[in-house]
């Protein structure tokens, strides 16, 4: 199956799924075993994305993660180092804080230095 729209460049939609699957292994690059529920989710598209055979590099940074919400910011660029698209992705968090399942990363992020790293 090839993502592509009628140009024969990357799908927005795609670029949209990607948005809300990093935003939320963003998240648990935190250490948070469940990423919560989405609040806010939305892609702006600056240029075409590439054909097939291009290369696209995805980003998630952290924005801010307090008791409630979680801010993420996701930006796709071009094999050139272009930005093509960027978006952002709020989660609810609240209610997976105290998940009996998260673990605490090393400054790293290297290693589990509290609670069970999971096999699978």
């Amino acid at each position: 199956m090839m993502l592509v729209n009628r140009n024969q460049t990357v799908h927005g939609g795609l670029i949209m799924s990607m948005t809300d699957s990093i935003g939320s292994l963003t998240v648990a690059t935190r250490g948070q075993w469940m990423t919560g529920v989405s609040t806010d989710i939305a892609t702006t598209f600056a240029r075409p994305a590439g054909k097939i055979g291009d290369t696209l590099h995805v980003k998630g940074s952290l924005v801010s993660m307090g008791k409630t919400l979680a801010f993420t910011r996701i930006d796709f660029s071009d094999s050139n180092g272009k930005i093509v698209a960027y978006g952002h992705h709020t989660k609810y968090i609240a209610s997976t804080l105290n998940h009996e399942k998260n673990v605490k990363f090393s400054a790293d992020g290297e290693t589990v230095i509290e609670g069970k790293e999971e096999d699978d």
